[in-house]
């Protein structure tokens, strides 16, 4: 396995509608439709990624590309969006104009996951199979697509700093919650302000959040303009009051049922799942793949440690690939 590769790395960038809700997708490779079955070039797998919240693509475009090197080139490696997360690009709306109702509430967190599983339906092949690699509430989100779709050809799912348990009683929970089931309302008019200042203006405003960090992603600083649209940070802030609340007893069945396709990440420092949370998963599935992170990396992990979690992954997943 290559950890990086000098040459340009193949991005292909879709904006879409999936369940009537605008979706950005980032695809890493020469792959751009996995939907052919007729098709002799299609790969025989696919590495999805299951974003966190905020659910903007960009987020991952670093972390894809270093995964796709890592992987030889030889898979193709997709970040999807969540519905209503990213702004869409200038003639596309939030909610697309038709008469049919695709999904019921599809910017809350079911919506989230059934958004996933829609999308993989209509865009990749049923005989491709799977490796998700899911982040925070996308973990969540994952162990429910596997519920749901238990037809679904998962070789493995790997599951960063999960938030799958008990969101509102952690450290950050407990002071989070408040703000984002009763006072996420009062953030909408600073944003709807904000929003008219230059793009530049924006941006140095997202540096001087992020000023505490040594090695930020310049693709963050990007995506994260996203945030000064009021469309966009009220979905972000919807989905996460519900995870708030919906998020509580852990899915030990499912866990149970898939251990063997699981690999879980949990950090060390975490304030959305503490260490606590993974000791009590570690002793509750002993023979499971659950680990702790060694590097002090934050479950921000995106924002300056894409490439070092893709070079971790890559060697997780050697054995697995040379079986195919």
């Amino acid at each position: 396995m290559r950890s990086g590769s000098e040459e340009p790395v193949p991005l292909h960038e879709e904006f879409i509608y999936c369940c009537g809700a605008a979706t950005q997708v980032l695809k890493c490779g020469p792959w751009k439709d996995l939907s052919k079955d007729e098709s002799k070039n299609l790969p025989r797998l696919l590495f999805m990624i299951i974003p966190g919240n905020p659910g903007l693509a960009g987020y991952y475009r670093t972390f894809i590309q270093a995964l796709y090197c890592g992987l030889n080139q030889q898979y193709p490696v997709w970040v999807v969006s969540h519905a209503g997360h990213c702004k869409p690009p200038s003639g596309m709306e939030m909610i697309e104009d038709t008469d049919i109702k695709e999904l019921e509430d599809v910017f809350g967190l079911n919506g989230q996951v059934e958004h996933k599983l829609n999308f993989l339906k209509k865009n990749v092949s049923k005989d491709i199979k799977l490796v998700l690699i899911a982040h925070s509430i996308g973990c969540y989100i994952t162990l429910e697509m596997m519920k749901r779709a238990s037809e679904l050809q998962v070789l493995r799912s790997v599951l960063l700093f999960p938030t799958i348990e008990r969101m509102a009683q952690s450290p950050q929970g407990k002071l989070m919650t408040p703000l984002l089931c009763r006072l996420r309302y009062a953030l909408y008019m600073p944003v709807f302000l904000l929003s008219f200042l230059p793009e530049g203006l924006k941006a140095s405003l997202v540096r001087f959040a992020l000023r505490g960090m040594k090695s930020c992603d310049e693709s963050s600083i990007a995506t994260s303009i996203n945030l000064f649209s009021v469309d966009c940070i009220a979905n972000i802030l919807y989905m996460a009051s519900q995870e708030m609340m919906k998020v509580v007893e852990r899915d030990s069945t499912t866990i149970k049922q898939n251990l063997k396709k699981l690999i879980f990440y949990y950090g060390t420092g975490d304030s959305w799942c503490p260490q606590h949370y993974y000791d009590e998963i570690k002793m509750d599935f002993p023979d499971g793949d659950i680990r702790l992170c060694e590097k002090g990396l934050r479950h921000a992990f995106v924002l300056d440690a894409s490439k070092e979690m893709a070079a971790m992954i890559t060697d997780w997943l050697q054995d697995d690939l040379t079986k195919l």
